[in-house]
């Protein structure tokens, strides 16, 4: 097992045997904080899907430009591709951030994954995902996976119900049938012990259809009046084309306190790319992709209302 950063533990003591609890290190669980806080203020934290070196440094300079906290996310692909290296240098680069910024994984969708993931160190969250299993054994890897991850230090985030669609590191769900949480759904899940809940109330990943999104507030609020007290609320499914700054405050209201933020950011990475590959510097290219994604980052901050948030 590899421990580094804020998560290392070894049969849920402290890795070094003489470090915090693991009920202490749960409650200071620097994710966990960052999104108790908004919830509270009444604002979202931006929680930016990253899947370059690049991304991970646009994300730690746009939050501390705007005085912002926010979350490093990465999906299983990152520790699939490169053994764990992009989690180990996110994880530094949260360590030495001026702001509050945690590291999370999105969409974890296998036992395996969950439990290498948390193994590695360097994570403060995990999603576990495991809304393609049927309702009864979602719940049993949800409540196994919460104690594997509650005992190294590390909170957890569930989908109750499904939310369709696909993304780029996510496994399509466009086939299935999509199921709305419902109060009573939500409930088993907050049994589990997650920390966070992923509502699904018609939002998809990816790209809507052509009506664009047909979202059931007043089942959000019924969910949020069930469970609000125990868990925070977080948005998947918040497409660039629909959730601008209107949409995204109404979430807000509704009690979302972590809002998902992955295709506008890869859209700024691959802009700059295709107008500028092979015509400046490698390093020039580098630096202008950052600062894309970082200007991408900067402007959500404004719309979640989270700039100034971390003064």
């Amino acid at each position: 097992m590899t421990v580094n950063g804020t998560n290392g533990t070894i049969n849920g003591a402290a890795a070094n045997g003489n470090g915090p609890s693991v009920k202490d290190r749960l409650k200071n669980n620097r994710a966990k904080r960052i999104v108790d806080a908004a919830a509270a203020g009444g604002y979202a934290i931006p929680a930016v899907c990253c899947y370059t070196l690049e991304a991970v440094i646009a994300t730690v300079r746009a939050a501390e430009a705007k005085k912002s906290p926010a979350l490093i996310q990465l999906f299983p692909w990152a520790i699939e591709y490169a053994d764990g290296l992009l989690l180990h240098a996110a994880a530094e680069a949260a360590d030495k951030a001026s702001v509050p910024i945690g590291v999370h994984m999105d969409h974890a969708q296998s036992p395996e994954i969950v439990r290498r993931a948390a193994d590695l160190g360097g994570f403060d969250g995990i999603m576990l995902d495991m809304s393609h299993y049927e309702e009864e054994e979602n719940l049993r890897l949800t409540k196994e996976l919460v104690e594997y991850c509650n005992a190294r230090g590390i909170i957890t985030e569930a989908e109750p119900g499904r939310i369709n669609g696909v993304e780029d590191g996510i496994t399509d769900t466009g086939d299935m049938d999509e199921i709305l949480t419902t109060p009573v759904q939500a409930e088993k899940f907050v049994a589990c012990g997650i920390d966070w809940l992923a509502p699904a109330f018609g939002n998809v990943h990816g790209v809507y259809g052509p009506k664009g999104p047909q979202l059931r507030f007043d089942l959000l609020e019924q969910v949020r009046a069930q469970v609000g007290d125990r868990v925070r609320l977080v948005l998947h499914g918040a497409h660039e084309d629909y959730f601008q700054e209107e949409l995204l405050r109404k979430c807000i209201d509704a009690g979302m306190a972590k809002a998902n933020i992955n295709g506008p950011v890869a859209a700024a990475w691959t802009k700059v790319q295709g107008e500028l590959s092979g015509k400046v510097s490698l390093t020039t290219l580098v630096e202008k992709q950052t600062k894309a994604m970082q200007d991408v980052v900067e402007y959500h901050c404004d719309f979640l209302k989270s700039t100034g948030k971390a003064a």
